[in-house]
């Protein structure tokens, strides 16, 4: 059973803005991504209060999801600095088609967007370290199994993609379709799963 569980997506970056496939480029928080993670960080504190600083924080190594997760802290009272990432956390590779909309990859490479939404689970985009949400789940679970005090994770929308599933919270279908919010987190305590 997984000790109780705050997981945060990172706040808004301008390639999200664009809907600018990142994957593991690393882009930093917007002004919107900034006002994100603070209003993520006043909801932990509301939930929290004194609590705080006896919970474990980790985080993707990436820059959006470090800042956020200092934003976070900050807000918490607890010092910018001070916590371990793990570079499993990292987001889905993304091949050749980081850096690039799903329209400017359709114009270049007929077909490829359609083939991905055939199994968009189990797709992995062309390219050098490119993967699926298939196999990011394998490579980001042992960091949750491993889990075993009350932790607030900041990372990406893959990894909640695939936490989700693995709580039984949306099928692989549902989940590799989802929208995954940046202004919201996702609470996990005793096998029950809630947005706050």
């Amino acid at each position: 059973m997984l000790p109780h569980l705050f997981l945060c997506r990172h706040g808004e970056t301008a390639w999200n803005a664009e809907r600018r496939i990142q994957g593991q480029t690393d882009i930093p928080l917007n002004d919107l991504g900034r006002r994100q993670a603070a209003g993520n960080g006043a909801r932990l504190r509301e939930l929290l209060g004194a609590g705080a600083p006896g919970w474990d924080f980790l985080a993707s190594p990436l820059g959006r999801t470090r800042e956020t997760m200092e934003i976070l802290r900050e807000a918490l009272g607890l010092p910018r600095e001070g916590y371990p990432t793990d570079p499993r956390l990292m987001e889905l590779h993304f091949g050749d088609w980081q850096g690039f909309t799903l329209a400017e990859i359709a114009k270049e490479t007929p077909g490829a967007i359609e083939e991905r939404e055939r199994d968009k689970w189990n797709y992995v985009p062309p390219g050098a370290g490119a993967e699926s949400y298939a196999m990011l789940d394998k490579r980001i679970w042992p960091v949750f199994a491993e889990l075993t005090r009350p932790t607030i994770v900041v990372a990406h929308g893959g990894i909640a993609r695939c936490f989700l599933v693995r709580l039984d919270e949306m099928t692989t279908e549902e989940a590799a379709h989802s929208f995954i919010a940046q202004d919201r987190v996702i609470e996990a305590r005793e096998e029950r799963v809630d947005w706050v």
